[in-house]
């Protein structure tokens, strides 16, 4: 993942899975002979077992229980899929048809917001920016300004889920 972690936190919360599928697709073969030699397990089982890891890390970070990117993705993902195969987690559990609907409708709503209230609301609710440095980042003159902007742009996001 060579964008900064951040970044790539902040793509992933807004839906955007492209680092996770370069990982994936950079880290299967790897992953797979780890899996096959620690657990026995054949290569399309542990392909598997890599891609609903992933699907797990993702849905920790659009829900908030991750907020930081870890530093050694590949350790962090290693670990999550060990701690699957301890617990004998079956593999492929989609998301609730709702939520998977929901997650989408927001994402669609969010893509039709202008830059600048996409920014604004992924630095205050991403990035945990404070009114004055989302200010500073956006160019407002003041932390006001940015209060304001970032209640607009959520009211339009809001008017726009309606």
């Amino acid at each position: 993942m060579s964008a900064p972690l951040a970044e790539t936190l902040t793509q992933l919360r807004v839906g955007n899975q492209k680092s996770l599928v370069d990982f994936y697709q950079r880290s299967r073969h790897l992953f797979a002979r780890w899996a096959q030699r620690k657990y026995q397990l054949a290569a399309p089982q542990a392909h598997e077992l890599l891609q609903d890891t992933l699907l797990d890390f993702y849905d920790q970070v659009a829900d908030g229980r991750l907020t930081l990117m870890p530093a050694d993705l590949r350790a962090h993902v290693y670990g999550m899929a060990q701690q699957r195969l301890a617990a004998h987690v079956p593999t492929h559990m989609p998301l609730p048809a709702a939520e998977a609907s929901r997650r989408q409708h927001l994402l669609a709503q969010f893509n039709q917001l202008g830059q600048d209230c996409q920014q604004v609301l992924t630095y205050f609710y991403f990035r945990g920016y404070n009114f004055e440095k989302m200010g500073g980042k956006m160019g407002f003159p003041n932390a006001t300004v940015a209060r304001r902007q970032k209640s607009n742009c959520l009211r339009k996001l809001y008017e726009l889920l309606k």
